[in-house]
């Protein structure tokens, strides 16, 4: 019989065949885990790397985007995290609209670090995960992870093989972050969320985005107990209400309380539930915006599955209402539809912070205090970098190829120190070539300079600053504005200019300039032609 998961019938339904290790060969040529685990003649890999399963890609869950429109964004994005913080501070919200409209497979991993403060947080520690990984770990925690390498993601390339390259990254990954917060341990539901990462990053990275995500957007999701869950599980009953008011009244009347639908959503970040396109637009909201995201999205199935009486009619009781939550239709969790819905939800991290208040106090009435204190939750990448304000070096981008000289090193130094000899050379022949200054002659003659023939008259110098200075203290008086300029002769052209063109259109009181010109009228005529 076919495989059922997630509630939804495999869309290959073959077993996943092993090779015995004693018949590969060290020197095999096999490209791949899943070749090594039998996929080798009728396998059909998709963009994703998933060989089948619910997940792999299809044009019906999928939204294709040109090639022309992937090779534009990749360049916006790479001016973008070349200069992270400014867009960060300043254009933040240029930022989220580009992670709604999608980020571009090629920097997807650079990006998500980026969002989740995973590369400050690698830059900070330096030889931390190496430290972790030499450590041997707690052999149950072991254990129990070595249990759950085979159930991520199956029919995906890098964890379709037993002791392949992807479960022993996955391995490392998991064991390192109990030791790095052996207080909480492991939690089945991390292995899903290191998983995806390590689709999209090394395993050093990964790891310091599963520290992000477990400590900063879903903190105290994975501690003993599960208590932020449950609280969470409330806040979303609470918020169904408004949303949805019919599904609210449904859950309500058949008492199916959230834990037992919203569980894997919010703990595995839709990440197991959803086709891969989906997924991957979701968490590049949800890294950009934080866990208002995940809520959006649940409130978006809750009401789609259950939000018209059509709907409801279906389901009279609990049992039939949770299996239509398990089987969700195709159509809505198709990439394009989804993310408009979620887009679309009048659900902002305020009214999330506002229901947790209320849910923390009645959890407290009737439960107690809570046993796991988790950290405060951080909505989105805005926030991380402003709780962790990072420094330049911390954000600046190493790069992934390098590129060596052909030359040798003596020979490089040679050129490189020759290449520099010149450029202050050249700097300093510019510097010596610098034109001279040519006096350009002044057309206005004033009395002391010898009189120019063939020039046409000028008014008298003296008499009209003069007179131009008794209208200018008249003009300012009225205006309030004391009259503390001296006027020198050497300026006195120069002056007279600068007032008749800027300051007198300036003043746009007719008052003032009609009761100064008639006060000033009688001294014109002292106005002389040489």
């Amino acid at each position: 019989m076919a495989k059922i998961e997630n509630g939804r019938q495999s869309a290959d339904s073959r077993s996943i065949r092993t090779i015995s290790s004693s018949h590969m060969d060290d020197e095999s040529s096999l490209g791949s885990d899943s070749e090594m685990n039998g996929f080798t003649n009728d396998r059909h890999t998709d963009k994703y790397g998933f060989i089948g399963g619910a997940q792999q890609y299809s044009e019906e869950s999928a939204q294709d985007v040109p090639p022309e429109v992937l090779r534009q964004r990749e360049v916006k994005w790479l001016d973008m995290l070349s200069n992270w913080d400014k867009w960060m501070v300043k254009r933040h919200k240029k930022v989220r609209l580009r992670c709604q409209k999608g980020i571009p497979p090629s920097l997807r991993g650079r990006a998500w670090l980026y969002l989740s403060g995973g590369k400050v947080k690698r830059e900070q520690n330096r030889g931390k995960f190496e430290e972790l990984d030499s450590q041997a770990g707690d052999p149950k925690e072991l254990d129990v992870i070595e249990k759950d390498l085979h159930r991520q993601f199956p029919f995906h390339e890098m964890f379709v093989s037993r002791g392949g390259h992807g479960q022993k990254d996955l391995f490392r990954v998991l064991k390192a972050y109990t030791l790095y917060r052996p207080e909480e341990g492991y939690c089945q539901a991390q292995a899903p969320i290191a998983a995806v990462l390590l689709m999209h990053m090394p395993a050093e990275d990964a790891f310091w985005g599963l520290v992000q995500i477990c400590e900063k957007y879903l903190p105290g999701y994975y501690s003993a107990g599960l208590e932020a869950i449950q609280l969470d599980g409330e806040i979303l009953y609470a918020l169904t209400r408004r949303v949805s008011p019919i599904t609210y009244r449904h859950l309500e009347k058949h008492k199916i309380e959230p834990i037992l639908y919203m569980t894997e959503w919010f703990m595995c970040a839709f990440s197991r539930t959803l086709p891969w396109a989906s997924v991957l637009r979701v968490w590049d909201m949800f890294l950009c915006d934080g866990v208002k995201i995940i809520f959006r999205v649940g409130l978006v199935l809750l009401k789609c599955m259950l939000g018209t009486r059509e709907k409801l009619n279906a389901c009279q009781g609990q049992y039939e209402t949770m299996e239509l939550l398990r089987t969700i239709e195709p159509r809505y969790m198709q990439e394009g539809f989804l993310v408009r819905e979620v887009l679309d939800v009048p659900i902002s991290e305020r009214d999330v912070e506002s229901e947790h208040h209320v849910q923390l106090k009645r959890w407290r009435k009737n439960r107690g205090e809570l046993h796991w204190k988790s950290p405060p939750r951080m909505h989105g990448a805005r926030a991380i970098m402003a709780s962790e304000p990072p420094s330049r070096q911390d954000l600046r981008q190493n790069p992934t190829i390098i590129v060596e000289s052909p030359l040798p090193a003596p020979q490089l130094q040679k050129r490189e120190k020759k290449g520099k000899e010149e450029k202050k050379s050249i700097k300093k022949e510019s510097m010596k070539k610098t034109p001279p200054v040519t006096e350009i002659p002044n057309p206005y003659n004033l009395p002391g300079d010898p009189q120019r023939t063939g020039t046409t008259p000028v008014l008298s110098w003296t008499v009209l600053i003069h007179s131009l200075t008794h209208s200018l203290s008249a003009i300012y008086q009225q205006l309030g504005v004391p009259w503390l300029m001296s006027l020198q002769p050497n300026y006195g052209r120069q002056l007279y200019i600068f007032h008749m063109i800027f300051i007198l259109p300036a003043f746009k009181t007719p008052y003032c300039l009609e009761q100064a010109h008639s006060q000033q009228h009688t001294r014109m005529h002292h106005c002389q032609v040489l």
